[in-house]
């Protein structure tokens, strides 16, 4: 009688099941890269010394197998490694309690990229007012109603402004989002571009490509206005990128068209410009040795 009651009054914990690899597959949508990076081969070395020591995160798929909400790295290291099966919690979810699940555990990664997080604060803010959470709660620090965007925030350490400057990363197309993963665009005038059209972020890949630059903070805010008022052609934008930068003051710059003449088709703007550098030591040690006679 005595041993019935304790088992009733002990919370039931989740258990850990070892399911094949191949039962598994990644959450459908899910914005978070799994790349063959460094990271990636200390995560294969630490499965193969250690195993899998933190178990992964799934739900059943209707369909078949699981479809796993946290450890995709996990298990792609895993998979990499030769393992068969993995230690995983197989939890019953919703598709908006996946969702906010698979995004809180991945935001703990210690990098992400801006596209990645952009994504994932639009898929918790989707997922959230979807689900019909109450936001209509008064916060005491600020004294107002909070928002899906509050809530996002106070978890990911974020004010309800900046999580809303990242969701709107999200329009922006892929090549110039690219450029933000790859800190060739700021995350500042990133925002300010997301304002653009498609049609007026293609023709600023052009753009870019013609003055062999990136728009700084002020470039991009004054291409968000000519946006908003009509006047975004492919001519005003080449103008506006091809000024010369407040940073650049100090530095010489050609346009490409004037230097593609002198370089065979093939040169990208990167070998175009240690060729360049490449004479001009020539020509200083010859000026040097010249000096010296």
């Amino acid at each position: 009688m005595s041993n019935n009651v304790e088992n009733n009054s002990t919370p039931t914990r989740e258990q850990v099941q070892q399911i094949p690899i191949s039962e598994l597959h990644p959450f459908e949508g899910h914005p978070f890269r799994v790349v063959d990076d460094e990271a990636m081969t200390r995560t294969m070395e630490s499965i193969s010394q250690f195993g899998v020591i933190s178990p992964l995160l799934a739900r059943p798929d209707p369909d078949g197998g699981y479809e796993i909400i946290s450890g995709h790295r996990r298990c792609h290291a895993a998979e990499l490694v030769g393992l068969k099966t993995l230690p995983v919690i197989v939890r019953e979810m919703n598709d908006d309690e996946a969702i906010i699940a698979m995004v809180d555990s991945n935001l703990q990664r210690e990098t992400i990229l801006p596209s990645e997080r952009a994504w994932a604060y639009k898929m918790k803010l989707d997922a959230i007012k979807h689900q019909g959470v109450r936001t209509d709660l008064t916060s005491a620090q600020v004294g107002r109603r909070l928002e899906a965007a509050d809530i996002i925030g106070q978890d990911a350490g974020e004010s309800r402004m900046q999580v809303r400057r990242y969701i709107r990363l999200t329009n922006l197309i892929p090549e110039l989002l690219d450029k933000v993963d790859e800190k060739k665009i700021a995350f500042n005038p990133a925002v300010e571009l997301s304002c653009l059209t498609r049609d007026e972020q293609l023709l600023l890949l052009d753009a870019m490509d013609y003055a062999q630059a990136t728009p700084s903070l002020s470039q991009a805010q004054r291409l968000k206005k000519m946006s908003q008022e009509g006047a975004c052609t492919l001519d005003s934008m080449c103008q506006v990128m091809n000024e010369v930068k407040k940073d650049d003051v100090d530095r010489v710059t050609f346009k490409a068209g004037d230097l593609r003449k002198y370089f065979p088709k093939s040169y990208t703007p990167q070998q175009m410009e240690r060729t360049i550098i490449k004479l001009l030591e020539q020509w200083q040690k010859r000026r040097q040795r010249d000096q010296s006679r």
